[in-house]
């Protein structure tokens, strides 16, 4: 079956087969069984429902869909709605977050999804999967043409002993951790000592940490201090900004996110303290 996938956005994830439009109307040319309108962010809905109901009219089976509408996820396809080399073994996470939909999306469930092929893991929550699915993944891993990586964020409370030995016989190219609240710090630096213990090193191209910013009441002074405690933790950190349902945020906190998020910039401000 040939799928049109159209995007709102292009971002390092998405797929870039000749199938794939960004933001786009359809064209004369355009010919498909289908067209999928994926939507990630719920600020990009009105958008999205603009190109679905041009892709509708010009007479193509058109369907709109994804994390922005709430929808519980399916099996995990490679290469459909993420690029070629991304990949999801699980959905879902049983932790009750604030600031995360995943929960209410999934059901506050977490299901293991079939392993397929993929170097790059966007799990909800990685590490609290059955310890029979992990070590099938990290199996999968050590086939891979490319070094791993864990983007999707890695929760510090529950990396055992065994999952760090795991990670580091990997040999990952990077491995993000997530610092999102106060309480998520005194398991970073836990989760610092085990992958120090046993044979990561500080470098800030292997160990990082997502650092939320910008929620309500929260101040520069503070996330630059949660900056510099991911840091003292043993991860390099990396600024995510906080946007509600209509993807608000201010532009000085866009800025302070940008600065934050930028490896240069970031190690240039570690090494003004001393850090």
């Amino acid at each position: 079956m040939k799928i049109i996938r159209v995007f709102l956005r292009k971002t390092k994830a998405t797929p870039e087969d000749e199938d794939v439009r960004i933001n786009k109307t359809p064209s004369l040319f355009d010919e498909a069984d289908e067209v999928h309108i994926s939507v990630a962010f719920t600020w990009d809905i009105p958008q999205a429902e603009f190109l679905f109901n041009q892709w509708r009219k010009a007479g193509f089976n058109t369907k709109i869909g994804g994390p922005a509408f709430n929808e519980k996820g399916g099996d995990f396809i490679p290469g459909l709605y993420l690029k070629k080399g991304y990949v999801i073994t699980s959905r879902g996470c049983k932790n009750k977050c604030w600031f995360c939909s995943v929960p209410k999306r999934e059901g506050g469930e977490l299901r293991e999804l079939p392993i397929v092929e993929g170097y790059n893991v966007l799990d909800d929550n990685f590490l609290a999967c059955s310890e029979e699915h992990k070590a099938k993944v990290f199996e999968m891993l050590k086939r891979q043409p490319e070094r791993p990586q864990f983007t999707g964020g890695l929760e510090a409370k529950t990396l055992t002993l065994q999952d760090a030995e795991r990670l580091f016989e990997l040999k990952p190219k990077t491995i993000f951790f997530a610092y999102d609240a106060q309480s998520d710090y005194a398991p970073l630096v836990e989760a610092g000592k085990l992958l120090r213990q046993v044979g990561f090193k500080r470098e800030s191209t292997t160990l990082r940490a997502y650092v939320l910013c910008g929620y309500q009441r929260d101040t520069f002074e503070f996330a630059e201090t949660r900056m510099r405690q991911a840091w003292d933790a043993g991860f390099f950190p990396m600024a995510m900004l906080y946007r509600n349902f209509k993807g608000n945020y201010s532009q000085e906190w866009k800025q302070f996110q940008r600065e934050w998020a930028r490896h240069e910039i970031v190690a240039t401000k570690l090494k003004e303290t001393g850090l």
